[in-house]
């Protein structure tokens, strides 16, 4: 176990997009969750060095001075972190002040990923963004000052009412950041969220798929003549600063999940924990662990997952890599789907690896779900 992930479910605001476990942090139990997430902690770990180590939410920033140091004492105090560690802070722009930066860099925290969404002012107050462009440009700024050069931003695309050109022109003011990693993702709409009230009264004006794809497009030219390469299908970095930890997930590999809501890969097993805070600190006051939900994952899903996972990245998926793991070549084992959609022009496979065409990205999901269910036993 190398990789952890901890979740922070309060937020000062909620977004009109967020379907992530989160609750409106006034009156909310905050001390109590944190020192339940410690106890979590304790009751989990091996003193083995971690890889990395990625704080999440909800907004993990919208704590204040007193908890975020309460917060970054625990991580520290059980997990074992050392100076290689990737050690990421999830952030708003406008929630950071220098001294919460202060106490992040203190603590060894290293990398700071702030959710931008977009720079277009008007379509941050109409996704239900509490924070606008110019705060972003603050908070980049006192971060580097406060050390950090370790700097991701989200964008998301196909937002109501964007248009290409209002897209075109965040990315770039993205890119004159000078940050060496950046994501863009298109819009979800889930159950359960302000937008997917909408889309139902038919109140929600989206660009539509032709649009979004369109979109990606760009996201994709813009990035490459700003000189990130591609390496995941929504994420870009100067070679060197690709995320580890999201490696870890897209890798197959196993990690802790840590808080209410959170979900691990432990020891074969996928879990996760209670999402209602009250239901997530029950069974840590008695020692417990807050598990809702454990699956042995088996070795056919595993096989599964290695492909489904590991074509998100751009270099695709190692034949050479999957034989020592399994046992078996992915070639055989899943031909058909790799004929299939090589046929199409959606996959590739050169020599040690099966990757995704440019072409194949546009179409991603279609791909990923013909590998779920499928190994021939």
């Amino acid at each position: 176990m190398k990789a952890a992930y901890i979740h922070i479910p309060f937020c000062h605001h909620i977004c009109h997009y967020c379907d992530f476990n989160k609750v409106f942090m006034k009156g909310q139990p905050v001390d109590e969750y944190l020192e339940a997430l410690e106890k979590e902690m304790s009751l989990s770990v091996n003193k083995q060095v971690m890889e990395t180590v990625f704080v999440g939410g909800g907004t993990p920033t919208a704590l204040n001075e007193k908890q975020l140091d309460k917060l970054v004492s625990a991580i520290n105090g059980q997990l074992n972190i050392d100076t290689n560690t990737e050690y990421t802070f999830e952030a708003n722009p406008g929630d950071l002040s220098k001294e919460k930066l202060a106490i992040l860099k203190k603590a060894g925290v290293n990398r700071l990923s702030f959710g931008v969404q977009t720079f277009n002012d008007e379509l941050l107050k109409k996704i239900g963004r509490s924070h606008r462009a110019k705060d972003v440009f603050e908070s980049i700024e006192n971060a580097k000052a406060a050390g950090f050069d370790n700097i991701s931003i989200d964008l998301i695309y196909s937002l109501p009412g964007q248009t290409k050109q209002d897209f075109i022109e965040s990315i770039q003011t993205a890119l004159g950041l000078g940050l060496v990693h950046y994501s863009g993702y298109s819009l979800i709409i889930e159950p359960k969220t302000v937008f997917y009230n909408l889309l139902q009264k038919g109140k929600l004006p989206l660009p539509g798929e032709d649009a979004e794809a369109e979109m990606y497009e760009i996201l994709m030219e813009q990035m490459d003549i700003g000189g990130l390469r591609q390496y995941e299908i929504s994420n870009f970095a100067v070679p060197g600063f690709e995320s580890r930890h999201n490696l870890t997930y897209w890798n197959n590999e196993e990690y802790y999940g840590f808080g209410a809501g959170a979900h691990g890969y432990v020891n074969g097993i996928r879990q996760s924990n209670f999402g209602p805070l009250k239901k997530y600190m029950e069974p840590l006051s008695k020692g417990e662990l807050p598990i809702i939900d454990a699956h042995k994952v088996t070795l056919e899903e595993k096989m599964e997952e290695e492909m489904f996972l590991g074509l998100r990245k751009t270099e695709g998926v190692s034949i050479r890599h999957f034989e020592e793991k399994f046992g078996r070549n992915p070639l055989d084992l899943f031909s058909g789907q790799i004929k299939d959609w090589s046929a199409k022009g959606l996959l590739k496979s050169d020599g040690d690896k099966i990757s995704l065409t440019r072409q194949g990205r546009l179409l991603g999901n279609e791909v990923f779900q013909s590998f779920i269910g499928v190994s021939n036993h």
